[in-house]
């Protein structure tokens, strides 16, 4: 009789915390889960925009879907370690129920308490099986949702192999790109290094042997006194003659380059390091001063504005650092650059 009183308080083994548990865990993996690979498409469907920021996006979101992976299959190893002890609850209670059992056929034929016992003892095997009923319910459950979150796990790990294939592809891709443009780039350098050779072949007819105007390198060095008074910015008669010559050459040059070469004469205004006095206040601004009175004259010829480019160096840029007036009269220049944009 205590025996039975006993096991009418006994509230019977409690599943449903660790069941609830594992649901709130699986809801959670896949709301994440789902969260990740959304973000996982939206990104993978953005075009490659350059060479090192793409790889290293397409490396991040790799590094990123390794550890998602490696999270979800540490989630699933505990969910299977939960269905283990789940299962070892079940076993138990099944014992309980056969120790229950017979004690029950034991106390069969003992007569009336006997029976009363046996009552007693069927409400509790009842029990005992409505528990055992449910356990194996929860067990099923965990079942379905062990698989779906493999069959999940498979999904990512597809999504994973794609990822890495359009990697592959998109590094074939930039390669090829990136190979391409350096062939187009050569090309484009090489039009213009023979454009720039014609036109200051042209340039050496037009202007004749010249004491005041020489070529140094790729540029066409005139002494400032061909185009200006000291110390003044605007353009002598002599001077807008030689830019007339010149605009004439920068117009034909303009027809004959194709459009998608962008080149520019690059005006370049030089001075001695002499202290300037009068309108200026520095030689900075004398020299781009100067730039750019040659390049408006050339504008109002007809030369194309945007083919033209106004630079002032000042002082900072001496072709002789010796304190001569020879090396001062050198220094004192305009320089022309034919170059890309």
């Amino acid at each position: 009789m205590a025996l039975a009183r006993g096991r009418r308080n006994d509230p019977g083994f409690n599943y449903w915390p660790g069941f609830v548990d594992a649901l709130s865990t699986l809801v959670l993996s896949i709301v994440f889960l789902l969260s990740v690979f959304l973000v996982v498409q939206f990104f993978l469907s953005q075009e490659v925009t350059g060479k090192d920021k793409a790889l290293e996006q397409l490396n991040a979101k790799l590094a990123q879907l390794n550890d998602l992976l490696s999270l979800e299959k540490l989630g699933k190893l505990n969910l299977e370690d939960q269905l283990s002890q789940l299962r070892a609850g079940l076993a138990s209670a099944e014992t309980e129920r056969d120790r229950v059992k017979g004690l029950y056929d034991g106390l069969a034929g003992a007569g009336n308490d006997a029976a009363g016992r046996a009552t007693e003892l069927n409400k509790a095997l009842d029990s005992e099986k409505q528990l055992s009923a449910r356990a194996l319910a929860q067990v099923e459950v965990l079942n379905q949702q062990i698989s779906a979150l493999r069959r999940q796990l498979a999904a990512l790990e597809e999504a994973l192999d794609a990822s890495e294939q359009r990697g592959k592809e998109s590094q074939s891709r930039i390669t090829d790109l990136g190979q391409r443009l350096n062939v187009a780039l050569a090309q484009r350098v090489q039009e213009l290094s023979r454009y720039r050779s014609e036109f200051f072949g042209r340039l050496r007819a037009i202007l004749g042997n010249r004491p005041d105007i020489r070529v140094v390198g790729d540029r066409f060095v005139f002494q400032s006194e061909v185009f200006f008074d000291t110390g003044q910015a605007q353009l002598l008669p002599e001077g807008r003659a030689e830019l007339d010559k010149l605009a004439a050459a920068l117009t034909d040059l303009d027809k004959q380059i194709p459009a998608e070469i962008a080149w520019v004469l690059r005006v370049d205004g030089h001075t001695d390091v002499r202290p300037i006095t009068g309108q200026f206040k520095s030689n900075w601004e004398l020299s781009s001063a100067r730039a750019i009175s040659v390049v408006q004259y050339l504008v109002s010829l007809g030369v194309p504005p945007q083919r033209l480019v106004a630079a002032g160096f000042g002082e900072f840029q001496p072709l002789d650092v010796a304190a001569t007036d020879d090396a001062y009269k050198r220094n004192r220049r305009i320089e022309l650059k034919l170059t890309e944009r």
